[in-house]
């Protein structure tokens, strides 16, 4: 009805857009053109990854892209938000328990890492992988075990966030830190530097280790 690209049933009950209003935000803007661009219709200079219209925790790109609602917190109904859902590998859109495939993406040319839920990327972590003569192996593997704060011998410092995926040998962990508290390569992320393991930053280290259970899929790949 207002000629911003939109149908007025997708305003309605996709977007939480006025369908009479061809830029609801009022940011100058139509916002069908803000969709296409992955821009948010209702917050003005706000992509869909930074807003999040029902307050669930969940962005509206994720929500998009799950199929979610846009403007209620449980979508199936559940008695759980679907954030909560997501990061407990759930389907947010099933209000049976029913998980969906976990799977993780290590890009050793890009130095990022992609964690999946079913088809879906839920982020894009800067990462570190091992530096030339040390490389991270490529290869189909599976986590095998976790643990909160393992311990080096071999290069005598903590790992927290320990997830391995070649024996005891190689693993996915938080940036390494010295007994003194000190921790190290934080400005490395982006860059191979490790000696094979895959260097997580603070905060993503600790939200993946919640997140893939024993046995998620990893991919690495060049």
């Amino acid at each position: 009805s207002d000629g911003d690209g939109l149908g007025d049933r997708e305003e309605v009950e996709i977007y939480y857009t006025d369908p009479y209003n061809p830029d609801t935000d009022g940011d100058g803007y139509p916002d069908g053109l803000e969709i296409k661009n992955h821009y948010s219709p209702h917050q003005a200079n706000k992509t869909l990854s930074q807003t999040d219209f029902d307050g669930d925790g969940m962005s509206d790109w994720l929500e998009l892209l799950f199929k979610t609602d846009l403007g209620r917190k449980d979508t199936d109904g559940d008695g759980f938000d679907d954030f909560t859902e997501i990061n407990h590998a759930f389907d947010p859109l099933n209000p049976e328990p029913k998980k969906l495939p976990q799977k993780i993406v290590i890009n050793t040319t890009n130095q990022t890492l992609i964690p999946y839920l079913g088809s879906i990327p839920l982020a894009v972590f800067p990462v570190s992988t091992g530096k030339k003569g040390y490389e991270t192996p490529v290869g189909q593997y599976k986590i095998n075990n976790k643990a909160k704060r393992a311990w080096s011998r071999r290069y005598g410092l903590w790992m927290p966030y320990w997830m391995s995926f070649i024996g005891s040998l190689y693993g996915i962990h938080e940036l390494p830190e010295w007994p003194g508290g000190i921790k190290e390569g934080a400005d490395h992320l982006g860059r191979p530097v490790s000696h094979g393991c895959v260097r997580l930053g603070v905060g993503p280290a600790k939200w993946l280790y919640n997140w893939a259970e024993v046995g998620t899929e990893i991919e690495i790949i060049e």
